[in-house]
């Protein structure tokens, strides 16, 4: 069976959402005109209302990977369950499926017969019912006017250090047999009903979450961040009335659809594949080296993307991706970097009129579309593979706007015990960009749909029994071309105290791809010094571990696929990366021909003569 993202569910048949579109993107007929000045204007009102919910929500947060990494999301949706808005600082993976979170909470509210009252609160987490993944919980507040009618939702999403699952954290929970191991979930349970807490529930949260003080503060952060937003929507409509912010609403979704149509319709049509691997699990031979495939097909104004071909499903270990949530996103996100570059176009509203020219399709059972009580909470590396490869098949028809191979990234858990009370710290290990045309790779930054912040290590050491020893980039590794890959950082991690590691991550064995002459980037590592100073070398996913004061773990990020030939490189940008540290003056004759004197300037005779031998 062959599932699009947004089918499989039951119609709602609550009057409210008797027109709630199946992916957010169906648009209502436009019930009035509104002139382009007045829509603008409602447009930054409801921009800052998300990007208000996300400072409020960063400042009020407890955990670093919330307040420094900015692993969160805040969005107005209408009733229609389409995206209006969306917090600007928040990343593509938080923000991006929390239309999917209301229709999911709607699903679940229809089987059981619920109803949304003023005063509600939602807590929402289920990845088989519009979830990124169980640690990403969604707080909803359904959005009500005076005379109790509903509006909309204010939405915030954010990764939380601790679930509840089998072992602590909430990433490397790589031994996930199910959905079940995962942690809590959290299908669409009030919160708050009509105003009053359910002191039931927040018990429950309290007494089975590691590090509950930590991550019931940051619950309880999102819900007043929420609420926040639910307050400026009604101001917003109380300025302007339903009718004219509805209008608005409508206009700017269908002025986002344009502007992807347009840039849909300058592709040639027809179909473009590309494969994608993935590590999976390098130290067991029954699940490893995972197939990502991808065809994109372009019909004029209208594109789809086909995953036929992808690996099936892993039914006993959680790199599985939820189709709606983060297939979606990671395709989504891609497809918008590329045909709207902000470079180019400027602003753009991020709402769901972006969406509607775009169709998913992944078999039922595949990595990319998994049948519950597949394992989901590891989908991170393998949505950055979907993303990548998207972009791979890209370069047969946009080859001057798409980037060549990211390198993925890691995320560690962090965790140890003191007295009765955990302590638990997650640290999401950069990865790098590509060269693309114009434009050397960037270097250790998250990639793709993880946008995140580097954590500073300020705030490590000052809050966890953990020492940074090492942070800096690779030496000699950016992977050659006209426009170089970025460079991976090294990091390496003393513990302080006895504690736990778990590791979810991606790219020690396959590279990432160079495109058009470019060579491949290279390859991650991660090791395990122990106090002697002996390394032994880890996989990409490692299941929790105990660990003792004294040693040490090093994680060296991966780098980045090179665009273009390097023989066509300048000499003065080789020469200025081998005085910055990049590359050596021996790769500098190797992969550019660039002679580089004992004196570090550039012998542009020798040079002129090596470029000669090298391009035959």
């Amino acid at each position: 069976m062959v599932r699009e993202a947004g089918q499989g569910r039951k119609p709602d048949t609550d009057e409210r959402l008797s027109k709630m579109a199946r992916n957010g993107s169906q648009n209502r007929p436009n019930v009035m005109a509104i002139d382009p000045v007045t829509a603008n204007v409602i447009q930054g009102a409801l921009e800052n209302i998300a990007v208000e919910m996300g400072y409020k929500l960063m400042r009020m947060s407890y955990s670093s990977i919330i307040r420094e990494s900015e692993d969160f999301g805040a969005a107005i949706i209408d009733t229609q369950g389409r995206q209006l808005c969306e917090s600007k600082q928040s990343t593509p993976l938080q923000s991006g499926p929390i239309p999917g979170y209301v229709k999911g909470m709607h699903q679940l509210f229809e089987e059981r017969g619920d109803t949304l009252n003023p005063g509600d609160v939602i807590i929402h987490n289920s990845a088989y019912h519009g979830a990124s993944h169980g640690p990403d919980v969604a707080f909803i507040v359904p959005v009500f006017t005076k005379g109790d009618t509903l509006v909309g939702y204010s939405v915030t999403t954010a990764h939380h250090l601790d679930i509840g699952a089998l072992s602590p954290g909430s990433c490397g929970i790589v031994d996930a047999m199910d959905a079940y191991a995962e942690g809590l979930q959290f299908k669409a349970l009030k919160a708050y009903d009509r105003g009053v807490k359910n002191e039931v529930l927040w018990c429950v949260l309290r007494d089975n979450i590691r590090a509950s003080d930590l991550v019931v503060g940051d619950m309880e952060a999102q819900v007043a961040a929420s609420c926040i937003g639910a307050e400026r929507f009604l101001e917003l409509i109380e300025r302007y009335d339903l009718a004219t912010v509805q209008a608005a609403s409508d206009a700017l979704m269908d002025y986002s659809e344009r502007l992807m149509r347009q840039a849909i319709e300058e592709l040639p049509d027809g179909s473009y594949s590309a494969v994608g691997h993935l590590d999976g699990f390098l130290d067991d031979p029954l699940r490893r080296d995972y197939k990502i495939a991808v065809t994109v097909t372009v019909k004029g104004s209208n594109l789809t993307v086909d995953l036929a071909g992808t690996a099936d499903q892993c039914n006993d270990r959680p790199i599985n991706m939820p189709l709606e949530g983060t297939v979606d996103c990671a395709i989504w996100l891609t497809l918008r970097s590329i045909l709207l570059d902000s470079s180019v176009y400027g602003h753009i509203p991020q709402n769901s009129g972006l969406v509607r020219p775009i169709k998913i399709i992944a078999p039922e059972g595949c990595l990319a579309n998994p049948i519950f009580p597949a394992p989901t909470i590891a989908r991170f590396a393998p949505g950055n593979i979907v993303a990548d490869t998207v972009m791979k098949a890209l370069t047969q028809a946009v080859p001057t706007k798409v980037g060549a191979g990211v390198g993925n990234l890691k995320v560690v858990a962090f965790s140890g015990i003191k007295g009765e009370q955990h302590w638990v710290h997650m640290e999401i290990h950069e990865g790098s960009y590509g060269g693309r045309y114009g434009k050397d790779g960037m270097d250790a930054v998250d990639t793709l749909y993880a946008n995140t912040r580097n954590n500073p290590i300020e705030d490590i050491e000052s809050h966890t029994p953990l020492r940074v020893t090492r942070y800096e980039l690779r030496d000699d590794s950016a992977a050659a071309g006209r426009w170089r890959g970025g460079i991976g950082s090294i990091r390496e991690v003393e513990f302080l105290e006895d504690s736990f590691i778990s590791v979810e991550g991606d790219g020690h064995k396959f590279a990432p791809w160079g495109y058009d002459g470019g060579a491949n980037g290279n390859t991650a590592n991660l090791e395990y010094l122990d106090d002697a100073g002996e390394r032994t070398g880890l996989p990409s996913m490692m299941p929790n571990r105990a660990v003792r004061a004294g040693e040490s773990l090093a994680l060296t990020g991966t780098c980045g696929g090179g665009f273009g030939d390097p023989m066509t490189r300048p000499e003065a940008e080789v020469l200025e990366d081998v005085l910055d540290g990049y590359i050596s003056v021996e790769r500098a004759q190797e992969d550019y021909g660039v002679v580089i004197t004992p004196a570090m300037e550039v012998d542009s005779t020798a040079t002129a003569a090596r470029r000669v031998v090298g391009t035959k």
